[in-house]
């Protein structure tokens, strides 16, 4: 069992953040139970709607200004407003949505936040 040499690293590229080695994911965002590499027990991580702010805030930003950006330089009609940004919104946000919830859910796995008591 090798140890991961950045789990923060291992969770955006959707490794499991103990070992580094077996998937962090069994579908999109559904988190698998077990590493398959080293057996560590992923279902006690729960990342709540963290991962799903900071994407909105990140995509939110950087949308806007090259919206507005593209408004002020070139002043194009609204229909290329709509063509360009919808969705290139989307593209931004599901590019963005699993790397940040397997960096959210290795901070978990730094932090041992799993064993936090809830008495």
């Amino acid at each position: 069992m090798a140890e991961a040499r950045n789990p923060l690293l291992a969770g955006i590229a959707g490794r499991c953040p103990n070992c580094g080695e077996g998937r962090l994911f069994e579908g999109f965002l559904t988190v698998a139970p077990r590493c398959e590499a080293c057996g560590f027990d992923l279902a006690r991580a729960d990342s709540g709607d963290g991962p799903a702010v900071f994407v909105i805030l990140i995509a939110g930003f950087l949308v806007a200004f090259a919206a507005l950006f593209t408004e002020v330089a070139l002043s194009p009609p609204v229909w290329v407003h709509l063509v360009l940004w919808l969705p290139g919104t989307l593209v931004l946000v599901l590019a963005l949505l699993r790397p940040m919830k397997g960096a959210m859910l290795a901070a978990q796995f730094m932090n041992k936040a799993s064993e936090a008591r809830h008495d």
